[in-house]
């Protein structure tokens, strides 16, 4: 009988330490996918556009999940260390807008192409490179993506082209991206990204006309996050309609904070390109919660109570997460055990990124070409040369 009483003691006392919410959720049956009724996309010169319904799986609507609070995690940290003055310099920060780089990356291929503005830790993220990396770079040391010389505005990933700091002039580079895909034979095709604020630059309409007339695989994307610096889009521009601002090319507007209408568009978007029917723009409604960059405050051409209505009513995290709740996808538990992970890898990634070592002086000017070999680089004057090596 005590051997007996003893073995149940045992048993109960194992069950007691595990988390009671890993065990609610080994216990309990999740659905393997839903389907959702998503948002119709306004058209332009299209007859029709992407399906108004979508299934999402249990994995897919997980891994979304994990990536866009990874991402909302990581801008907070970068927030607060950029408020102890440990990461310096130009930095702008993609709270608010994490439907738009996760949903971009599930409607496209990893060998498909992507370059974008100086808005770039969510894509960098999403484009393979790890946490580590990117805070790393953002407080500029040697584990950085870019060896801690290209900070938050220049970050490189493999087919991810930065984090461009000159306003609007990533957008002819993706074209060029574009026309090397088809020169190329490859069945690839380029996400060129720029905001609302860019959106008025003559080298885009440049570059509409040539990808149009090259038919070339270019997806053109706006970021309207109804604010460029500070100047809200009415004040900015004569048609906020950026979706048709292609004129001759087909144009979409998209609800950029739902992941799901990204994706979807996106794949719409791929395909059109991919069957040589030329470029397409996508106009992804969006909003992000911190200010423009790090100096603008963000209150003072919006109110707190704007700001407020949008965390409330269509934030991309909590849309995803009650539609997974509801459809019986995931439990509340669940995922709050990932936040609990991605707040862990979040701060294990800063501790690196203030412990990591600056690069030497003597590194100045390495890496300028990819393959080549070593030769000397003038520095400040012409007494003083440095070693570049690839």
């Amino acid at each position: 009988m005590r051997k007996m009483l003893a073995a149940v003691s045992r048993v109960l006392s194992g069950a007691a330490q595990k988390p009671a919410s890993r065990v609610l959720v080994g216990s309990r049956n999740f659905a393997n996918d839903a389907t959702f009724e998503i948002k119709k996309c306004d058209l332009h010169r299209l007859e029709e556009g992407p399906p108004v319904t979508t299934v999402l799986t249990r994995e897919d609507g997980l891994r979304y999940y994990r990536m866009m609070q990874t991402v909302r995690r990581m801008e907070l940290k970068a927030d607060q260390l950029y408020k102890q003055k440990i990461i310096r310099g130009f930095c702008h920060l993609c709270d608010g807008q994490e439907a738009c780089c996760v949903g971009m990356e599930a409607g496209i291929n990893p060998t498909d192409h992507l370059i974008t503005a100086y808005r770039a830790h969510g894509f960098t993220f999403t484009r393979g490179l790890s946490v580590r990396e990117i805070l790393a770079e953002l407080t500029g040391r040697r584990g950085g993506c870019a060896k801690g010389k290209g900070g938050s505005m220049h970050m490189y990933a493999k087919n991810f082209y930065g984090g461009n700091g000159i306003v609007g002039a990533q957008v002819p580079l993706g074209a060029g991206i574009a026309l090397a895909c088809k020169y190329n034979g490859k069945d690839e095709v380029c996400l060129t990204l720029y905001g609302d604020g860019a959106a008025n630059q003559g080298q885009i309409f440049e570059a509409y006309n040539m990808a149009a007339l090259w038919k070339l695989p270019c997806i053109f994307i706006c970021e309207n996050n109804r604010y460029g610096m500070g100047t809200s889009v009415e004040r900015a521009a004569a048609s906020t309609d950026y979706y048709k601002r292609g004129d001759f090319i087909p144009g979409m507007r998209v609800d950029g904070m739902d992941v799901l209408c990204v994706r979807e568009a996106t794949k719409f978007a791929a395909a059109h390109c991919r069957a040589g029917k030329g470029p397409i723009l996508m106009e992804l409604q969006t909003y992000r919660y911190h200010g423009h960059s790090m100096s603008d405050p963000g209150v003072s051409y919006r109110t707190r109570e704007e700001i407020q209505e949008v965390r409330s009513k269509s934030d991309p995290i909590m849309l995803l997460k009650d539609r997974m709740v509801n459809s019986n996808l995931a439990s509340v538990e669940e995922l709050k055990e990932i936040d609990v992970e991605v707040r862990k890898e979040i701060e294990d990634a800063a501790q690196f990124a203030t412990a990591d070592p600056e690069p030497p002086l003597e590194e100045l000017g390495y890496h300028i070409y990819s393959n080549e070999p070593p030769f000397e680089v003038r520095g400040a004057n012409q007494w003083i040369k440095f070693k570049s090596i690839s």
